[in-house]
């Protein structure tokens, strides 16, 4: 049994019940962030909790009781995992007990789970490079508010997901609805071209990731927008999301020419981020 804290007490997973009429269940309506714990402490906690903050505004949520998540809820999680280094998963919904229905009533009582996990994702540029191909299931809609949030609903991502397992590769990249790269399905994209290192802008349907923010602040990358063109081209593409940095080997087939880059950025990326570089 795992422990997770449901709304306002930590118990075991076998213990957690949800309503029928719950929103996140029925509708995705709902916000979630993944954290590294490292050395017993959530990473980048402040740039989570204001992501969270701004998607509740954006999907009219209340937001949660931040002092028990913060002073009762992680301490009790990390504790209880008998870790120092893994993961958390925060989940935040609009929750249960108004009438059927598309429209909110305001009658809801919002859920809140977190969940816990002892290891983190694999990270570093030592692992072996990832295989990604273009998504072709599917588009990112960059106009839509909800590109910009942790939302539950992930039909895209799992969409592309099955896609590049289907074709034998370990994730996929997904284009917006004009043909320009976004991300991958979960992880923010970079690409090394012409002795630059560029991701796309959130405009084009980029996830505002903290990892990916933390990196552009450091002066690692550069928002830019990109193409399949730039795909076929990049010398070489780093994937990032709050629990790991991974090269990339191969996209679409292609082996990618110039891995010593994706060295040198490592290796500029330790020395600028310190103790909060993902790459161990």
């Amino acid at each position: 049994m795992a422990p997770v804290w449901f709304q306002n007490a930590l118990c075991s997973d076998t213990e957690v019940g949800l309503p029928v009429s719950e929103r996140g269940f029925l509708l995705g309506d709902g916000l979630f962030e993944t954290i590294r714990v490292r050395a017993g402490q959530p990473c980048l906690w402040s740039a989570h909790r204001q992501r969270l903050t701004h998607g509740c505004d954006i999907l009219g949520l209340p937001e949660p009781a931040w002092e028990i998540i913060e002073q009762q809820a992680i301490p009790a999680l990390i504790t209880a995992a008998q870790g120092v280094d893994g993961s958390l998963r925060l989940t935040w919904t609009r929750g249960s007990g108004g009438p059927r229905g598309l429209l909110p009533s305001g009658q809801e009582t919002p859920t809140l789970l977190i969940t816990v996990s002892p290891t983190a994702a694999p990270s570093g540029f030592a692992l072996p490079g990832l295989s990604l191909i273009t998504a072709s299931s599917t588009r990112r809609n960059e106009f839509s508010p909800m590109s910009q949030l942790k939302s539950l609903n992930y039909g895209d991502g799992l969409l592309a997901r099955r896609e590049a397992a289907a074709a034998g590769a370990d994730d996929a990249v997904l284009l917006n609805t004009q043909g320009r790269v976004a991300e991958t399905s979960i992880a923010s994209l970079f690409l090394y071209l012409d002795g630059r290192w560029l991701t796309p802008p959130v405009s084009d349907g980029a996830l505002p990731g903290v990892r990916r923010q933390q990196i552009l602040a450091a002066g690692l990358a550069e928002e830019a927008p990109l193409t399949p063109v730039n795909l076929a081209s990049a010398g070489a593409m780093v994937v990032s999301n709050s629990l790991s940095v991974r090269q990339v080997a191969r996209c679409d087939g292609r082996l990618l020419p110039d891995p010593q880059a994706t060295r040198r950025w490592e290796e500029l990326a330790r020395d600028r981020l310190g103790t909060e570089t993902p790459f161990d």
